[in-house]
């Protein structure tokens, strides 16, 4: 398994959005780890909510920014979070309720999850923030 890795892709241009992507590729790579190394259900189940827990915290943040800043695509920029966030409750129920919980899906799911949040929803608010003199 390949752990997501900060680089120059990961970089959206704006110092808070980045440090919060930061935090959230740690928590999704050790969350990565536990699965591999067969961790308990219930450990799992935890790292999954806090992955949940800081990005809604990290979706509110940014839709933040972009509404104080009057960013145009603010309204399909905070729909695009809410379909990334129901796709990880789904991980969630799937794992709470599943007998045997099918680990290799969540395993493909979050690394794309992750980079699709970045690089097509958040490089284009990078650029549009920075040409607003927002750093």
């Amino acid at each position: 398994m390949t752990l997501l890795t900060w680089s120059r892709e990961c970089i959206v241009g704006v110092g808070a959005i980045d440090d919060q992507h930061g935090i959230l590729m740690d928590t999704l790579n050790e969350l990565r780890v536990m699965l591999l190394r067969g961790a308990d259900r219930r450990d799992v189940i935890l790292q999954l909510e806090r992955l949940i827990d800081f990005t809604q915290m990290h979706f509110q943040s940014e839709e933040q920014l972009l509404l104080k800043q009057g960013f145009p695509g603010i309204n399909d920029h905070r729909t695009a979070h809410q379909h990334l966030l129901a796709k990880l409750y789904v991980a969630l129920e799937q794992i709470n309720h599943e007998e045997v919980p099918h680990f290799p899906s969540l395993l493909e799911f979050l690394p794309s999850w992750y980079l699709d949040h970045v690089e097509k929803l958040d490089q284009p608010c990078g650029a549009w923030l920075n040409e607003h003199g927002v750093y």
